[in-house]
């Protein structure tokens, strides 16, 4: 066996994976993206835990450019699939970035599933956009403390009726409960994913052979995600960190809190929908306990907590995603312009807020 096997053998021992790349199932979502390379969905036999997107052309992309970056994704309400942001990870992913994204692969139903989303983000109140309404009726913003006091008025009359009712039954049985896990996954997929992609870049019967640049590694996430970010934001191959709809605030959730502010170690990107964002309070929390050396950006936007995931390669979100990866995984500094420079963003966005500190 030479040294390179030896290499790779050893990573995939260290990481609990034993076999090369094998793509079983792929798809294209919304045509690849905006990108020049067009990207695709995959779903790999050796990481069935996660579904990556990519240029398509993998070895052609490389070629071009050099290695390409990494982007691990975890998902709003740490579920365990990336149906939500497939628009957005397929069009972040053209513009040339392999994306780990917790989830096994699954057939995103695009079309069929946006629609019931139809109005989300541009449905809103035009001037206040205090609240949004899916196209299924179901409302997706934060209600105010009056109307949560009457639904948990609602909720206790029940939970009364309920145990009145029960204490008519006789010979009742205990009830059993069963213990929930807190989220449907967990925050160090995301490092097991780039320990997977680190065997496979050292695995020379991979398709991922000495393509990947393991020096340019951000991470990312929405909402719950956001808080898994946190949580393994201290491991020192993570560059960048991007939490969107999410902050911690006073909450402890996903296994982070706002102590877990103290994990980053390089430059951060916030990105949340404005006041009509239920993350909005706990991102301005953060904001005055990042550590001075830490250069953090905040952007907040009107368009509440889903953002613009569901528009058409998920708009501007998606712009903003791709421009922050340009810049700080790619270097290209033109790109700083929509975070640095005040008139350039508000040309773009004016009814952004943007802010900056520790540059």
């Amino acid at each position: 066996m030479n040294a390179k096997k030896i290499l790779a053998f050893a990573v995939a021992l260290a990481t609990g994976m034993c076999c090369f790349a094998q793509t079983e199932r792929s798809q294209v979502i919304e045509d690849g993206g905006t990108g020049p390379f067009k990207s695709v969905a995959i779903g790999d036999k050796s990481l069935p835990t996660h579904m990556i997107y990519r240029p398509e052309n993998l070895k052609a992309y490389v070629a071009e450019n050099g290695k390409i970056p990494v982007l691990l994704y975890a998902n709003g309400a740490c579920a365990n699939n990336s149906l939500e942001m497939s628009r957005l990870l397929s069009d972040v992913a053209s513009y040339g970035y392999i994306v780990l994204a917790i989830g096994p692969y699954m057939d995103m139903p695009d079309e069929a599933f946006y629609a019931q989303w139809k109005g989300v983000v541009r449905g809103w109140y035009p001037e206040t956009k205090e609240f949004a309404i899916m196209g299924n009726g179901e409302r997706l913003t934060p209600y105010t403390a009056e109307e949560k006091a009457a639904i948990e008025a609602e909720r206790e009359a029940a939970r009364k009726a309920a145990a009145a009712a029960a204490k008519k039954k006789k010979n009742k049985k205990p009830v059993v409960t069963v213990q929930q896990p807190a989220t449907a996954t967990y925050a160090r997929q995301m490092l097991e994913a780039l320990d997977w992609l680190t065997g496979q870049d050292a695995d020379e019967e991979s398709e991922y052979y000495h393509l990947i640049d393991l020096e340019k590694v951000a991470a990312m996430g929405q909402s719950c995600g956001g808080a898994q970010v946190l949580a393994v934001a201290h491991d020192p191959r993570i560059k960048t960190c991007m939490l969107f709809n999410s902050g911690m605030g006073e909450m402890s959730m996903a296994g982070a809190s706002k102590k877990s502010l103290a994990n980053l170690h390089a430059p951060m990107l916030y990105l949340n929908g404005g006041t009509a964002d239920a993350a909005y309070p706990n991102a301005n929390g953060d904001w005055g306990l990042i550590a001075d050396n830490i250069p953090v950006v905040k952007i907040s936007t009107l368009d509440g907590h889903h953002g613009t995931y569901y528009e058409k390669n998920a708009g501007a979100y998606a712009v903003v995603a791709r421009t922050w990866l340009n810049w700080q995984l790619k270097g290209m500094i033109s790109d700083s312009a929509l975070f640095m420079n005040d008139a350039y963003g508000k040309a773009f966005f004016p009814q952004w807020t943007f802010d900056r500190k520790n540059w």
